[in-house]
């Protein structure tokens, strides 16, 4: 397959964890999960089983990404961090650093 300048250039995609990526342009908001309502918006999901993706690979639940066509995505990464890699264009692919990872892992199952 052939790319030309007709052709549209796919958005760059976002690491939420674990090399799990989210479309840049789909995300609405980055919302921290320790707010009663964020907590009950999810527990909820996960009972309704639809326009849930959990990408925490099993670790704490840190952020709740609100994406354009109604579902969130759970990540194990902080908000900032996910802020940080949004504004920063050479690390929306970036995996996790050292630091990252071993902050996520240290942190008990949710």
């Amino acid at each position: 397959m052939t790319y030309d300048d007709k052709t549209p250039a796919m958005p760059p995609l976002l690491n939420v964890g674990f090399y799990n990526f989210v479309l840049t342009d789909k995300i609405v908001a980055l919302v921290r999960i320790d707010s009663a309502p964020v907590k009950r918006l999810v527990q909820q999901l996960r009972r309704e089983g639809t326009k849930l993706i959990d990408a925490t690979q099993g670790r704490r639940t840190r952020c709740v990404v609100f994406l354009s066509s109604g579902q969130i995505v759970l990540s194990a990464l902080t908000q900032e961090t996910l802020a940080r890699r949004l504004s920063r264009p050479e690390a929306i692919f970036a995996p996790e650093t050292a630091e990252e990872e071993e902050a996520s892992e240290a942190e008990p199952v949710e």
